[in-house]
């Protein structure tokens, strides 16, 4: 895991990386490069080189990517990215004939909607989303909402429904449980959401100016006062 002694992780990422024959590909924002702590690492960690693969960047083209092209125009592959056209992947899971590439994008939620829509190869894949109300573990980073989840637990949850296998998401999450236990152990405070702070009048930055970013707060928690 690259981290000292006293808070290494090594001991909770699993012994052998887990046989799964879905393949991630983790489309990462530049910026999540330099955070000390990020939970890409841990997922690739969890699995296979050849089952998660990292692209780092903010523009795909077709030219300089050929091979996340051929892979975007793939009919089995799916992208995790929320929204009206996406399909719960409960539903595409139940089908004969599973996916075998998921593609994630890893970054804030703006970073994320940046590169999914600005990349027209995105576009190409089946898009679903995630049906589910379990609150993030990742407690050591503010989430917009309380069910706002990291890469990996996404990936965590996303590949325990396409294996069909609950163990995956439990062997998942156990190095990052144990990072933010080591991070709160050693100073780090409990962060909750922007949507808990909002609804428990605990929110104290400055409220945007800016209409546009107001308006995406007062929809971020229905009826709030602000």
């Amino acid at each position: 895991c690259s981290r000292p002694q006293k808070v290494c992780l090594c001991p909770f990422l699993p012994v052998h990386p887990l046989k799964v024959s879905t393949c991630l590909y983790i489309i990462q924002h530049p910026a999540e490069e330099s955070r000390v702590l990020r939970t890409v690492p841990l997922l690739a960690a969890c699995l296979p080189p050849d089952k998660c693969k990292v692209l780092i960047g903010r523009r795909f083209s077709e030219d300089r990517y050929p091979e996340l092209a051929t892979v975007c125009r793939n009919p089995n592959t799916l992208i995790l990215y929320p929204g009206a056209e996406a399909t719960n992947l409960e539903e595409i899971a139940l089908m004969p004939s599973s996916p075998s590439v998921m593609i994630i994008i890893d970054g804030t939620w703006s970073q994320a909607k940046d590169i999914f829509y600005k990349n027209s190869l995105f576009r190409l894949p089946k898009q679903v989303q995630l049906k589910t109300n379990i609150s993030s573990q990742y407690v050591i980073r503010t989430q917009p909402t309380n069910t706002c989840l990291s890469t990996l637990e996404c990936a965590a949850i996303a590949l325990t429904i396409m294996e069909k296998n609950n163990s995956i998401q439990e062997t998942i999450l156990r190095p990052l449980q144990a990072l933010c236990s080591f991070q709160l152990q050693h100073g780090a405070q409990i962060h909750h959401s922007k949507e808990h702070l909002l609804r428990n009048g605990l929110y104290d930055k400055p409220m945007p100016k800016n209409k546009r970013k107001l308006r995406r707060m007062e929809l971020l928690v229905n009826n709030v006062k602000i």
